[in-house]
């Protein structure tokens, strides 16, 4: 299944809702391809109680994503994903020690603390495509995803490099525990299209 996104004026989004649950370490596994120069929402989860529980945005400085977790904040920068390529971005952060870390096209980057010692608590809502500004609201259309996205997870725990590896080389990959993109439950708002992915 891919996603396609075409926003202009009109805001646009797909969400997912999952049940309440705590997470102490999460995850993150897509792909995608935009023609975007601007800034741009990846994904953002909320809480009841923290919009920004988690957050990947691409700002307007070329080559750099902010990533946000429990409402504190970093920037990867010196990144490489031109436009108009596929691209594959895994995020982790646990708050046992406070670290994230992307992976851009299977490349790391260096590790990063954001905030320690409170897990993700509450009733998330997670979107594809824009940022919360408040809990499943407060959108923005000038931050928001034109393009497509493919092969979204989410797991409760950090995963392996060598996990990273398969998943970018599609080579039977463990689907995330959380989020698993052929068995997705979610609510499209706006103009996406949702296909199969053809196999190049």
């Amino acid at each position: 299944m891919r996603s396609y996104y075409e926003a202009h004026s009109v805001l646009i989004y797909f969400i997912i809702i999952i049940i309440i649950r705590t997470f102490p370490t999460v995850a993150y596994l897509l792909r995608f391809i935009t023609d975007l120069t601007r800034n741009y929402a990846l994904l953002s989860l909320a809480t009841p109680a923290i919009s920004n529980d988690f957050v990947l945005f691409k700002i307007n400085t070329n080559d750099v994503i902010r990533t946000h977790a429990r409402d504190g904040g970093t920037d990867f920068m010196a990144l490489s994903f031109p436009p108009n390529s596929w691209h594959t971005m895994c995020s982790t952060w646990s708050s046992e020690n406070g670290i994230s870390q992307l992976w851009v096209d299977g490349k790391p980057t260096i590790k990063r603390f954001i905030h320690s010692g409170q897990p993700i608590t509450g009733k998330p809502i997670t979107i594809l495509g824009q940022e919360q500004d408040t809990y499943g609201g407060g959108f923005d259309a000038t931050q928001s995803f034109v393009g497509m996205i493919s092969r979204f997870h989410m797991w409760d725990h950090v995963i392996s490099p060598s996990e990273i590896q398969r998943y970018e080389e599609d080579s039977n990959f463990t689907p995330g525990n959380v989020f698993n993109w052929r068995a997705l439950d979610f609510q499209i708002v706006g103009n996406i299209l949702v296909e199969e992915e053809v196999e190049a």
